[in-house]
C-alpha cells in the first residue's frame, strides 16, 4: 500500500514551525503530514524563547519514544522526513522497525560517525565551547545562525527567519552527541547499521551547509552496511536550513517521489 501520510520531523534550534510549508505543500497533494513537537516543544515559538525551561529538560530517549508513540498511532506505515537532529531521530525510527521509508535533510549524524569538519565545529562552538553550559539551553546569535543555518541567504531573509523560527537547543544533548564515540557501550543515538529488515533510507545534503556538511552525511550513510537501501543525494547551493531555501519545492516532490518509489 501506498503511504498515505508523512511525518515531519525538526530539529535543534527550530520547532515544528520550521516546517510549515512543506506541511502545507504535502497537505495540498492530498496527503495527511504530521509535524509533531518535542515533548514541551508544543507552545509557540516566541513562548519557548521567553521559558526555555523544556528545552534544557528534554532527552533523546524522550524524544524518541514521544515521537515513537505518534507513529505507532497511524494505521498504516509513514514516509518519516526528519531535518538536521530530525535526521537522527527518523534513522533511530526507522531502526526500530517503524516507517514505510525515510529521508533525512542535512542530518546530524548518528553514533559512530566521527567526520566533524571546521564548519561543523565553528557552528557549534557557541555551545560546546564552554562546558559550565552542559545543562541549558542555549541560542544562537542572528550572527551565527546566519553562518550556521542560512549562509546562502541573504540577510534580510536570515534575520526574518530567525526570528520566525529559532530558539535554544539543548546543551546537554548536544555535548552527548559530542561524547558518544568515547564512551563504552551504546548511547542515545546508537542505530544498528547491519539491520537488513530497516526501511529505505535516502539521505539529503545542501551543499553548502556549515552545520552538517554533505561529509556527514555521506559517512553517516557509509556507515550502513546492511542489504536495505540507502541512497545519498547532494543539493549544491543549499544551507543548513534547506527545508525554508528558495527551490524548496523542488526538493520536497524529489524526496517525496523517491520515498513513495521506494516504500515498503
Amino acid at each position: 500500500m501506498t503511504p498515505d501520510t508523512i511525518v515531519l520531523i525538526h530539529g535543534f534550534w527550530v520547532t515544528p514551525r520550521s516546517w510549515e510549508h512543506w506541511k502545507t505543500h504535502y497537505e495540498q497533494q492530498g496527503y495527511r503530514v504530521l509535524a509533531p513537537a518535542y515533548p514541551g516543544f508544543e507552545v509557540e515559538v516566541e513562548a519557548l524563547r521567553a521559558d526555555p525551561s523544556p528545552i534544557a529538560r528534554v532527552t533523546v530517549p524522550e524524544i524518541v519514544s514521544h515521537l515513537e508513540s505518534v507513529v505507532r498511532a497511524l494505521p498504516t506505515p509513514p514516509v518519516l522526513i526528519g531535518h538536521s537532529a530530525g535526521g537522527v531521530f527518523t534513522q533511530i525510527l526507522l531502526d526500530h522497525g517503524l516507517g514505510a521509508t525515510g529521508v533525512v535533510l542535512n542530518s546530524a549524524p548518528t553514533e559512530g560517525v566521527r567526520v566533524a569538519p571546521l564548519s561543523q565545529l565553528r557552528s557549534t562552538f557557541p555551545v560546546l565551547r564552554n562546558p559550565a553550559n552542559r545543562h541549558k539551553a542555549i541560542g544562537f546569535t542572528h550572527q551565527q545562525w546566519h553562518y550556521a543555518f542560512t549562509n546562502t541567504f541573504s540577510e534580510p531573509e536570515s534575520r526574518a527567519l530567525y526570528e520566525r523560527y529559532h530558539i535554544p537547543a539543548s546543551a546537554s544533548i548536544l555535548w552527548g552527541s559530542l561524547l558518544a564515540n568515547v564512551r563504552p557501550g551504546h548511547q542515545d543515538t546508537w542505530v544498528d547499521y547491519t539491520n537488513d529488515a530497516r526501511a529505505p533510507l535516502l539521505f539529503v545534503s545542501g551543499g553548502e551547509d556549515h552545520l552538517m556538511p554533505p561529509s556527514v552525511q555521506r559517512a553517516n550513510a557509509q556507515h550502513y552496511t546492511s542489504d536495505a537501501v540507502t541512497q545519498h543525494k547532494e543539493y549544491p547551493g543549499y544551507a543548513h536550513l534547506l527545508p525554508a531555501q528558495q527551490g524548496w519545492q523542488q526538493i520536497a516532490d524529489e524526496v517525496l517521489t523517491w520515498a513513495l518509489a521506494h516504500a515498503r
